[in-house]
């Protein structure tokens, strides 16, 4: 007898965005605990990213543009919807005025109820746009994949820069099948922790505990 066909797999909106970002070789996502976040947080745990939780969205933001400096690998953060985008603007700022390749993922008020007064809603890509190479909002559950491949594709093409997607709440909260994933080029070996902690010591300052 022939095994009965298995059903694709369907994951939610943060577990996709965690698989994407882990292809491409991510290890730590910097970010400031919000709720618009959480499910993918959940993704970053199940995929074994991670999460590096700070005290200020802009410390976040420009840990991520560090992170990029010393690597030259795109730093990834996450901030949670209204003031939690805006407090990480300057980080951009700088990311484009460096060339650091960096891509800010956005937490968003949910779709379904756009323009409701839902709590922090703003529609953050206005604001960030003259700041980054690339910014969008994911329109549907299944198309989060892709909108993670295309910001990091934009965020190293030379010139390199920051790119920025944000995710409605209800989007990310709901399940959708994983699409055939975009080949993702080859990358350089990575480094050893042990090499990234030396050259973090080599730009502390003397005081810094270690």
């Amino acid at each position: 007898m022939s095994a009965e066909p298995q059903e694709p797999e369907k994951l939610h909106g943060g577990r996709l965005v965690a698989r994407r970002l882990k292809a491409h070789g991510v290890r730590r996502v910097f970010t400031l605990s919000g709720g618009h976040l959480f499910s993918i947080y959940d993704g970053c745990r199940a995929e074994g990213i991670e999460l590096v939780d700070v005290r200020h969205e802009s410390a976040a933001a420009f840990a991520a543009e560090g992170w990029a400096k010393v690597t030259r690998e795109p730093g990834v953060c996450a901030l949670t919807a209204g003031p939690g985008v805006t407090n990480g603007m300057s980080a951009l700022a700088s990311a484009q005025q460096n060339h650091s390749p960096m891509l800010m993922l956005g937490g968003r008020a949910p779709a379904l109820r756009w323009g409701r007064g839902s709590l922090q809603e703003v529609d953050h890509v206005p604001f960030v746009r003259p700041l980054v190479k690339l910014a969008t909002t994911a329109s549907s559950t299944a198309e989060i994949p892709g909108l993670i491949d295309d910001a990091w594709a934009e965020a190293l093409r030379p010139h390199s820069g920051p790119t920025f997607v944000d995710f409605p709440l209800d989007h990310v909260f709901m399940e959708a099948e994983e699409a055939e994933p975009a080949e993702v080029p080859a990358r350089a070996p990575a480094l050893p922790d042990a090499c990234w902690t030396a050259r973090w010591r080599c730009c502390a300052m003397p005081s810094d505990p270690w």
